[in-house]
């Protein structure tokens, strides 16, 4: 039975703490910041659609009776407007869910030509995880959780050709070191970031029909199906089951002290087995290749 994110903080009281979760005006990103203020942190939703954010924000606070849910504007997309959002944050942030994304598209460029699964769900999430470090070092053992995905077995980063301009794009690539990316991350700054007493923690969220999937056609569902060997396909999740391993990162006293770690279904994965979709790809852990992605990463930001 998958644990609810409600359940996994039902005796955890995070009156006094603050976070921010992007993309938390859809799918799993409500139930996460629903979790949350719930359990008495100060959230700030910060998302590309306001309209659909407002209405979030306004659930919540009536569910939760939480006056401290806000509503933020980020377009991870745009570095200028991520540093901006990073730069007008004032006082400590204690949980940062790294939880956007976009999954599949056509082949997009951003205005810098990036591709664009790289830089929203890499790229700008780095951008405002740097931009907020003083804001997370000032928290006091402050936790930043990095959403990734059960897809980054498809491929590592590929530094030769990061944005698809002389290989074939293929979206399901490019989600893929998208995905590697988000734990690649997490797996730097955990070490990084330790002597300011920030954890960093990547996740597969598992399989949730949320509109994440919105460039997903039914012809893509039945290949997963059969890459899963028949039958009904992989075992979907509730998106208050998706967001459950998320908050256990973010706010569960019982992985205080862990950092630089890959979860799946509330526990920390295991290397994957051939033939399976399950644990984290050999490369996932990467020390070097991680390092290198961060320094590539300041650099194409600058």
């Amino acid at each position: 039975m998958n644990p609810t994110a409600s359940e996994i903080l039902r005796d955890v009281d995070l009156t006094g703490q603050r976070a921010i979760v992007t993309g938390g005006a859809s799918g799993i990103g409500i139930e996460t910041a629903r979790a949350l203020a719930a359990a008495g942190a100060e959230v700030t939703l910060a998302v590309r659609d306001t309209r659909a954010g407002a209405r979030v924000a306004d659930e919540i606070t009536r569910e939760t009776r939480n006056p401290g849910v806000h509503l933020a504007y980020l377009d991870l997309a745009d570095p200028v407007g991520v540093g901006a959002f990073a730069g007008d944050w004032d006082g400590p942030l204690h949980m940062l869910v790294n939880n956007a994304g976009v999954m599949a598209p056509p082949l997009t460029r951003t205005g810098p030509g990036w591709e664009l699964q790289f830089a929203t769900n890499h790229l700008g999430h780095f951008a405002l995880a740097t931009g907020l470090h003083r804001a997370l070092a000032s928290a006091g053992g402050a936790r930043v959780v990095s959403v990734s995905s059960s897809a980054h077995l498809r491929s590592p980063v590929v530094f030769e050709d990061l944005h698809y301009r002389q290989r074939e794009y293929e979206a399901w690539a490019a989600y893929g070191q998208s995905k590697t990316a988000n734990i690649w991350f997490a797996v730097e700054a955990a070490a990084r970031w330790a002597r300011d007493g920030i954890e960093v923690n990547a996740l597969t969220p598992g399989a949730i029909r949320t509109n994440l999937q919105r460039y997903v056609t039914e012809a893509d569902l039945a290949a997963a199906r059969a890459a899963a060997g028949g039958g009904t396909g992989p075992a979907w999740k509730t998106p208050e089951q998706g967001a459950a391993t998320s908050v256990l990162l973010a706010a569960s006293p019982t992985v205080k002290g862990v950092t630089g770690r890959y979860f799946e279904n509330c526990a920390e994965a295991v290397p994957n087995q051939p033939g399976t979709r399950t644990g984290y790809a050999a490369w996932a852990m990467d020390t070097d290749a991680a390092a290198r992605l961060w320094t590539v990463s300041e650099e194409t930001l600058r």
